[in-house]
């Protein structure tokens, strides 16, 4: 999208995009302007870290599977709404579902359930009603 970002779709790795695009598909549908990124906190940290402190992007929904480190990354660098995705891999998800819900005390991160972009849409939805307020 051309117009200024409010969400910042960020994918793990390119194998998150089917996922991730179900996130795109609802902000779309809304008419919600957003940047969709693959940046991993693992073999882009640099780059990420960067992303997050440049964006203009109010809310981050950020899909990721296996450890799913990006959620946790992204939310220690900014005091931004952060919504996880566990995305389905080697234990059917359990372990990113784990690993995003497991952020220690002054690291929030919202979770939804596994593959649920859907839902981290709706929930960015909800909260930029409230910022809008």
């Amino acid at each position: 999208m051309t117009e200024k970002s409010l969400v910042a779709v960020v994918m793990g790795s390119e194998s998150d995009r089917e996922v991730a695009m179900k996130a795109v598909e609802v902000l779309e549908g809304n008419n919600i302007p957003y940047e969709l990124k693959v940046l991993s906190a693992h073999r882009n940290p640099v780059e990420l870290e960067k992303y997050v402190s440049e964006t203009e992007s109010k809310i981050f929904i950020a899909v990721a599977g296996l450890a799913a480190h990006l959620p946790g990354f992204i939310a220690s660098r900014t005091e931004k709404p952060v919504i996880g995705v566990p995305v389905s891999s080697k234990l059917g998800g359990l372990d990113a579902l784990l690993s995003i819900v497991q952020m220690p005390s002054g690291v929030p991160v919202a979770c939804v359930g596994i593959d649920n972009a859907r839902n981290a849409a709706f929930l960015a939805l909800r909260i930029l009603k409230l910022l809008e307020e």
